[in-house]
């Protein structure tokens, strides 16, 4: 129960990591994914990858893809809608900890 709880929370502050580093360059999935470990979240890709989907399909991020050595290499970005969202996101997450650090 508590893991379910936990990964939801989670899950919204993958989201907003995602739109930080999407906002300073362009990211691909195993980049984000070695990111997320180094702040230690443990996250498989898939489960990230329907994220970035799910991100790309709501206006937050803008794909490109680009070939890496003979492979495609999918690089997302922030939209002007993501940089709306994460600024409101950063100000929301800058309150809760005021709010609530010890």
């Amino acid at each position: 129960m508590e893991d379910k709880v936990l990964r939801k929370l989670f899950l919204g502050f993958i989201h907003i990591h995602i739109l930080h580093h999407a906002r300073e360059h362009p990211i691909f999935g195993l980049w984000m994914l070695e990111e997320l470990k180094e702040h230690g979240y443990n996250i498989s890709a898939g489960t990230l990858y329907p994220i970035l989907h799910t991100m790309e399909s709501d206006g937050l991020l803008v794909r490109e893809d680009k070939n890496v050595e003979g492979k495609i290499r999918k690089y997302y970005s922030t939209t002007a809608k993501g940089n709306t969202v994460l600024v409101e996101a950063r100000k929301k997450a800058y309150e809760l900890f005021k709010e609530i650090k010890e």
